[in-house]
């Protein structure tokens, strides 16, 4: 009695434990910010689990798909256009597609990254890097950022991966040719310094130039005024004199004349002698009377 009683206690026990195993194998959890990826047999379903709790078939494995925001930073070296060795420090941010996890698993598997997103991000910066001269990428780093965002995009779209920015977060280059970039650069601004300091001197020269002109402009106005002053005061001079030499001549009479060659006479003949004219006899007693 008391084996069959043990042998049913450790039948039930048996059917417990298998049930707790079976209801284990047929639920899956799938964290927050994640996709479950179903596998039958090697075989990829056509969907994918949202976060929480699911059932599935004890044959069936569920694998996770991290679909947060996710950020790859790479240093990694390049060449300029002028054969200038450039080291890059870039970072990118990018996020797995939830409705299309299901592929991206098929098609590349947990291993994305490694084989799909780094080696395409390095492509493409040193592409476009290379299309720079070592000078000109200095001036050109936000340009950069922008131009492999465009170029890896519409690639990583292809495999449900977002790139939601790209920054080249620093290039740096050899001490050789920063320090010739410096040495070009302190040459730069003295000459720079040069061509304001001489522009400043010929602006002030140009100044004393126009002051010396506006000055001589004005004697010569000044000068102008005083000679029209002066011209004018003789012809007003000249009219006034005119004016009186015809009141005078107005005022003439035939006495008059004689009257004042009389007061003007000295009382002397004139000497004439040869000639046939007749001299005027004057009436000196009437004159003084």
């Amino acid at each position: 009695m008391k084996k069959t009683k043990f042998t049913a206690l450790v039948i039930t026990a048996v059917i417990v434990i298998a049930l707790l195993i079976l209801g284990v194998s047929a639920t899956s959890s799938v964290p927050a910010g994640h996709t479950g990826i179903v596998v039958t047999f090697g075989h990829v379903e056509d969907y994918v689990l949202n976060e929480g709790l699911h059932f599935k078939l004890p044959w069936q494995q569920i694998i996770i798909m991290d679909n947060r925001n996710q950020k790859a930073q790479l240093n990694f070296q390049a060449f300029s256009s002028d054969i200038q060795q450039v080291n890059v420090k870039c970072s990118v941010n990018y996020s797995i597609n939830k409705e299309t996890s299901q592929n991206l698993y098929k098609n590349i598997g947990v291993t994305y990254y490694n084989t799909v997103v780094e080696p395409r991000i390095i492509e493409n910066v040193k592409s476009i890097i290379a299309k720079y001269t070592a000078e000109n990428l200095i001036k050109s780093r936000d340009s950069l950022s922008e131009q492999t965002k465009e170029m890896l995009s519409p690639e990583m779209d292809v495999y449900g991966i977002n790139i939601l920015s790209v920054a080249i977060e620093d290039i740096d280059f050899t001490d050789v040719f920063t320090n010739a970039v410096e040495a070009k650069q302190v040459a730069e601004q003295s000459k720079l310094q040069a061509t304001i300091e001489q522009e400043q001197k010929n602006m002030e020269q140009e100044a004393e130039a126009q002051r010396k002109v506006i000055a001589a402009e004005a004697e010569a106005a000044v000068a102008k005024i005083q000679a029209d002053a002066d011209a004018y005061a003789v012809e007003v001079q000249a009219k006034a004199e005119a004016e009186a030499n015809q009141k005078i001549a107005a005022s003439l009479t035939e006495l008059l004349v004689k009257y004042n060659e009389t007061m003007q006479w000295n009382g002397e003949l004139p000497q004439i002698v040869g000639s046939d004219a007749v001299l005027p006899v004057i009436d000196i007693e009437n004159q003084n009377k």
